[in-house]
């Protein structure tokens, strides 16, 4: 049984460093079921390749339970399974925690990753591969394997070799490995009490509560008990709702509050609309639409002839269907409005055929360990002929008499970008996924900081 982790980070060897495991040793640890071995198949400043080879003993498993040779003749000892995650948060306990005693501040910042199984049972093919781990942002490749290669008659096996590539903390990969691996097996090889789902909740911690696929995650990971998968999805969706709307709402009050005597939400809207109808886009979606400040604007211009309103936050889209009700117009006019509840983080085909997404104030409010998921769901996924994003300028910040110094605009802000960090970021993205950007400020222009809002028009390339 082999996983093996690559990283092109510089230098690569600080892998060394994450996993607590040096380089130039191999190393061996025995466990309750054989020995897990780790070692490097590559190790040079520009590529790292770390394996934690699983060698399990079938026969101790199953010596003095009876003498059934179907015991003897498993899969047990080369393909992943849950034995691999206990194998993980054993040998690699310090690099799941998302510690680092050297490099402390490295645990927590996105490296570039890639996690190879060669043999990885997929009890639901290809497709539920894929759900599982595209929603997280992750490139993934799976070659199957036929039942027999002498008998191609017999069909294909459950079996697959897999490589999944994503820019992350090492810390997500392993929790996703831990739990995933067997999800995808649907089977545990050991006894699963109400300890599992605390190993569960912690582990899914920040990204099981809004996955597309957690019902399913869930009732696998616990062996399909009733009594525990109901326990785990009550606080999955108690996890959930700890996202208070009520407290969001306060938070954006108080945002607006800064920007008010700009009247610096009115300029930036009034500039979204502009560059759409320079583009000619007459579909367009709003990504985090929010309470649907946007949405009135557009539902009222006879230009716009299809739009899509997308939030993470049910309330939110429930108060924009209340604002909008309110809006005294022609019966065909509401055709063209749809909201639905969705994720940015998460692909999502829902998205895809229309002329532009704007994503107006949205993407300070995603971590940054996020952002390469969310620009593969915009950029890749939807993959709209147009983009237009727009985001607070921090360097604006000090002109802002009633915000403190070195407060963001927002509680819940995650970052604010300076004017060379947004136009990098947004050049960077726009070669790699084959679009143009231009920029374009929002606001008043200081002299000195700028404008207080950037906006980044995206073109795809003909």
């Amino acid at each position: 049984m082999l996983l093996t982790i690559t990283t092109t980070h510089q230098p690569a060897t600080d892998l060394g460093y994450l996993l607590h495991k040096h380089p130039e040793r191999c190393q061996s640890f025995v466990l309750s079921f054989g020995k897990a071995h780790i070692f490097y198949s590559e190790a040079s400043t520009h590529l790292c390749t770390a394996a934690l080879l699983l060698d399990v003993d079938a026969v101790k498993l199953v010596r003095g339970r009876g003498t059934f040779v179907g015991q003897y003749v498993s899969d047990c000892p080369y393909v992943a399974s849950s034995f691999l995650s206990v194998a993980i948060a054993q040998v690699f306990s310090t690099a799941l925690a998302g510690r680092c005693k050297d490099k402390p501040e490295l645990a927590q910042i996105p490296i570039p990753l890639v996690a190879r199984l060669p043999v990885l049972p997929c009890w639901g093919g290809e497709e539920f591969l894929r759900q599982l781990f595209e929603p997280l942002g992750y490139s993934v490749s799976a070659q199957g394997h036929l039942l027999d290669e002498n008998f191609p008659e017999w069909g294909q096996s459950h079996y697959y070799t897999v490589e999944l590539q994503h820019t992350l903390p090492l810390s997500e990969l392993l929790s996703h490995l831990y739990v995933l691996i067997p999800v995808l097996d649907d089977e545990k090889h050991y006894w699963v009490g109400d300890e599992e789902v605390e190993k569960l909740l912690r582990h899914g911690e920040g990204w099981l509560a809004g996955h597309p696929a957690r019902e399913q995650i869930t009732k696998r990971y616990l062996k399909r008990q009733g009594h525990l998968t109901r326990a785990a999805l009550a606080q999955l969706m108690e996890e959930e709702n700890l996202d208070p709307d009520g407290v969001e709402e306060q938070h954006t009050q108080e945002e607006a509050a800064v920007e008010k005597p700009l009247s610096l939400n009115q300029q930036r809207l009034n500039a979204v609309v502009a560059a759409l109808k320079k583009h000619g886009a007459k579909r367009v979606i709003d990504l985090g639409c929010a309470q649907g400040n946007l949405l009135k604007i557009l539902l009222k211009d006879s230009f716009f002839e299809q739009i899509l309103g997308v939030d993470v936050s049910y309330r939110s889209l429930e108060i924009a269907k209340e604002r909008l009700d309110r809006l005294r117009l022609p019966r065909d006019r509401w055709n063209r409005l749809q909201l639905i509840q969705g994720a940015l983080t998460y692909q999502d085909k829902r998205l895809k055929g229309y002329d532009a997404a704007t994503v107006i104030e949205v993407i300070e409010h995603l971590d940054l360990s996020r952002i390469q998921a969310f620009e593969r769901v915009l950029f890749e996924v939807a993959q709209p002929k147009t983009i237009v994003l727009t985001t607070p300028n921090i360097e604006y910040n000090v002109r802002f008499e009633n915000l403190p110094a070195g407060r963001l605009r927002h509680k819940d802000h995650r970052f604010e970008w300076t004017r060379e960090e947004f136009q990098s970021w947004a050049n960077t993205v726009a070669k790699r996924f084959g679009y143009k950007v231009e920029f374009q400020p929002v606001g008043i222009e200081d002299s000195e900081v700028g404008s207080p809002t950037q906006m980044g028009v995206f073109s795809r390339n003909s």
